[in-house]
This record gives structure tokens, sequence and C-alpha cells, in this order.
């Protein structure tokens, strides 16, 4: 990944995904925003107890750093919903209110429209079929991988827009990594098919998921990018549930230029 900085904003992108004409997106830190405390200082998520006016504010800085019509929120709850297109999204733009769709995945050909998922652990994990121009965001927690909402998410882009998954590139944005995925009560958890992803010490490797996941959906490997940056080892640039316990949500970022 590299980092860019547009009007003093700084934030991630993916090199395979910024050589691209078609999309723009980004990964922020929790640098450059407004709130403060244990949100401090870019979070962009209600309902945690930051305050209003700060969360509307922070959105409108990474709205204009993409330069988004507008950005498209979900209500996650770690499920394995995915939102399609306009017809689902249209009550989640702009701000997360009671109407926002709720689900953990959104796919969209809508031009200028940006997906965002709000991190603090969870995997993003962005697709984009440039032949067919449409692009996804997935949220991608523990429960999402054990229920592959990245196949779901890939099959619902073949089957409503014609995808196909041997063009589809992917990138999986800092999250937990290996070194700090501790499951102790992993035998109640986690399904003993993912077991042999996890080493003595009960750490799981949900990145290795990940990639796996989308190569067994057709995503090809060389088209795979994980950023392999653990956000409990970085609390100093990300917000991170696992090392704060309440803190804030940064946000990542894709759409259809």
């Amino acid at each position: 990944m590299i980092l860019t900085d547009k009007n003093g904003i700084s934030f991630y992108q993916f090199f395979e995904f910024k050589k691209l004409s078609g999309i723009d997106h980004a990964i922020f830190t929790r640098h450059t925003g407004y709130s403060s405390g244990p949100y401090k200082s870019l979070n962009i998520s209600f309902g945690l107890g930051d305050e209003v006016n700060h969360v509307q504010k922070n959105r409108h800085i990474i709205s204009e750093c993409v330069q988004a019509k507008e950005l498209v929120f979900a209500e996650q709850v770690h499920g394995d919903h995915v939102l399609i297109d306009d017809s689902h999204l249209r009550g989640g733009k702009k701000k997360k209110t009671a109407s926002s769709p709720i689900g953990d995945a959104m796919v969209t050909r809508l031009r200028e429209t940006f997906l965002v998922i709000q991190v603090a652990d969870c995997q993003s994990v962005m697709l984009y079929d440039p032949g067919r121009a449409v692009v996804a965001n997935i949220h991608v927690g523990w429960r999402g991988s054990i229920n592959n909402i990245i196949g779901r998410t890939l099959k619902a882009m073949v089957e409503h827009f014609g995808c196909l998954t041997d063009e589809i590139l992917a990138g999986v944005g800092p999250s937990l990594g290996p070194c700090c995925a501790e499951f102790f009560n992993f035998k109640l958890e986690i399904p003993k098919k993912f077991w042999p992803y996890k080493d003595t010490s009960h750490h799981f490797d949900f990145w290795a998921i990940s990639h796996d996941q989308l190569v067994a959906a057709g995503v090809l490997d060389e088209n795979i990018t994980i950023s392999r940056i653990c956000t409990k080892c970085n609390t100093d640039v990300f917000f991170s549930y696992r090392g704060e316990g309440t803190t804030g949500r940064f946000a990542a970022v894709i759409g259809l230029k």
C-alpha cells in the first residue's frame, strides 16, 4: 500500500487500484478529523458516543477527498447480507440513520457513489471489475469470515452484473492481523474447518482465510492484495476495538469515478 496526501489529509491506497482510471478509493487513518477523546480524531461512525456534529464534519472530509457525489453507509451487523446497487442502498446515503440499510457488503455500478465500510479491526475487502465497471466493499469480521460473506458478494456480482471473477481485483485493508487475532474460545466460536488457520497460541490468520475465499470464488491469486497492516499493532494510526475498547471507526471507501 502507498500513503497518499491530499489537502493535508493522509490516506492509504492499493497501488494496483490507484493506477486504474475508472475508480477512486481511500483507506483513511484516524488523524486529521474533529473528534476528541477516544474517538480522536477522524471517526466516521455515529452511535459510539462521539458528538454528532464531529462525525458529520469528518464524513465531509472524506467525501471531499474522494470527490464523492454521495457516500453510502450501511448498518453493519456482522451478518452476511449483500446490498445491491441503488435499489437497496438509497437509505444509507450521506449518513447512517434509522433508515440505513442493514448489511455488511455493498455492490454498485453507479458512478460517483462511494461505498464506505467503517473499520476498527474488521477487514474492508474492496472488489473491482474493470470490464463491467462494478465495485464492492465488504465488512469482514470473524463472523463474516466463517459465513463467507466474500464468496456471497462475488456470487452477487456475477449474478446481478455478469462480472467475471477472474478479472476482478481485490484488496484487503488494514485490519486485525494473525499477530493479534487471538480466540481463547475458538472451539465454541469458530467451525473446525477453519482451525488449520490457527497457530499454537490460538491466533487465527483471517487474512489467509480471506485470500483463500477469494481464490475459491474465482479471483486470481495475482489479483489479490493484502495490506498486512495490523490495526491493533498500529493504534497510533488506526482505530482498534481490540486494542482500545471504546474507540472510533476509520473509513475505507471505494467508488466509480
